[in-house]
């Protein structure tokens, strides 16, 4: 099978699976507190050590900057993520995940566990095992894609010096 039939394939297939096993919302399993999946995402998106730049973010998911604004002040709100200018360049906004927003990244996924385990049921253990692999071969993969792009963002950066975008929002 050459590259653009397996991309054709996945590309039909993976909707699928997620349909049918994603969850509406995630819950805060200490509060109750529940929150939308658009939120969830971009939980998803954080770490609690590693900061990430609010534009940088928004590019990445596709909204605005001032969009992802109102989105963060939801989420600074409900205590799930904190804000703050970056110590070397004020105009940048960086933020990083509290610890109930690490609780709930933690606790939850983007699919059903219950849902996934249904799916999987219904292939006999064979093709269970041949579909398992694939995906973790499919995951493997994309782990090395982000870290080849992680790298390559990292050296030009070096050699380009700081983000010169303008002033983000806060």
């Amino acid at each position: 099978m050459d590259v653009q039939d397996a991309l054709r394939r996945l590309l039909q297939a993976y909707p699928a699976i997620f349909l049918a096993c994603h969850l509406e919302h995630r819950r805060d399993p200490q509060t109750e507190h529940t929150l939308s999946a658009h939120q969830g995402s971009i939980l998803d998106h954080l770490d609690a050590v590693t900061e990430t730049n609010l534009t940088q973010l928004a590019e990445h998911m596709g909204v605005t900057p001032s969009t992802m604004s109102l989105h963060i002040d939801r989420l600074v709100a409900g205590k799930f993520v904190t804000r703050h200018k970056h110590p070397d360049d004020k105009r940048r906004v960086v933020l990083l995940l509290t610890e109930a927003g690490v609780r709930v990244k933690q606790s939850n996924s983007v699919l059903d566990p219950t849902l996934v385990a249904e799916l999987l049921s219904r292939l006999p253990a064979e093709q269970r095992h041949a579909g398992i692999q694939g995906l973790e071969l499919l995951a493997g993969s994309a782990r090395e894609l982000l870290a080849a792009h992680s790298r390559s963002r990292a050296w030009a950066a070096r050699r380009h010096g700081p983000d010169p975008s303008p002033s983000e929002p806060t």
